[in-house]
């Protein structure tokens, strides 16, 4: 069994999957176009050819689904959040500025008693991002 979050950027996912290949090393697996799609019985959307139908990415070692959405409104990600676990202080501040490019800090990257850097934004997509340093495990 797999869990896998589905982002659904409405319109804006090719940018957004750019955004975070610059800024995080996100790596695109695959990537289906509305005009690509194999089902001839399947309308495309009027003016969705070149939109994104289905994507799945990568950072570090999780995958994630994406797509354009159905409609032009803004993306709202509410009851969810993205905790990005990083290894030191220094890939943190790195990955932490490079998400809030844009974005919102929520709660800035500080010391926290649970480890040496904790941080909250939401990135220029409106989703919204915890990053945290791992703790060694004994």
């Amino acid at each position: 069994m797999k869990v896998q979050a589905y982002v659904s950027f409405y319109g804006r996912c090719e940018e957004a999957l750019e955004f975070y290949r610059t800024a995080i090393g996100a790596e695109v697996t695959a990537l289906l176009r509305w005009k690509d799609h194999p089902d001839e019985t399947m309308t495309t959307p009027p003016g969705y050819a070149e939109k994104i139908m289905n994507a799945v990415f990568r950072i570090g070692n999780t995958e994630l689904m994406a797509d354009d959405g159905m409609g032009e409104t803004r993306a709202e990600f509410k009851g969810m959040t993205l905790a990005i676990e990083v290894s030191d202080d220094a890939e943190a501040q790195r990955v932490f500025a490079a998400l809030a490019e844009g974005g919102t800090v929520i709660m800035p990257l500080m010391k926290t008693f649970w480890t040496s850097s904790f941080g909250m934004l939401t990135d220029k997509f409106s989703v919204p991002w915890m990053v945290n340093v791992a703790i060694p495990h004994a």
